[in-house]
């Protein structure tokens, strides 16, 4: 996500949350806290998502010279087989999707989704 893109969900947020709370004049501290925390779990995940996508095993296997990541059971170089989305769930709560490139071992026919 760019620069530009963040601070336009941050602010999203803010506006949102300022909205919540003209809606509920009445909210104690602790549910305002609680819709404040809710909304900034989603932007956590967003931060998440695009640093795990950052990772220079996200899409190993185009560049030959580049080394591909190992087995874990074997410690064979795997073979990478295309790339996938795999969703994870954050400590918060909040479901993260990551795109990486897939691979299996050819030694002994485990797949991976590294990193693991």
């Amino acid at each position: 996500m760019q620069r530009e893109e963040w601070l336009s969900k941050s602010e999203k947020i803010l506006t949102d949350v300022k909205e919540w709370r003209k809606a509920h004049p009445k909210a104690t501290f602790v549910e305002i806290e609680d819709e404040v925390h809710r909304r900034m779990m989603q932007l956590e995940a967003q931060l998440l998502q695009d640093a795990a996508q950052e990772s220079s095993s996200r899409a190993w296997g185009k560049d030959m010279g580049e080394e591909a990541p190992r087995c874990s059971r074997c410690q064979v170089p795997l073979q990478a087989r295309g790339q996938h989305a795999r969703t994870v769930q954050g400590n918060g709560g909040e479901s993260v999707t990551l795109l990486r490139t897939y691979g299996t071992c050819p030694h002994c026919g485990e797949s991976f989704f590294p990193p693991r």
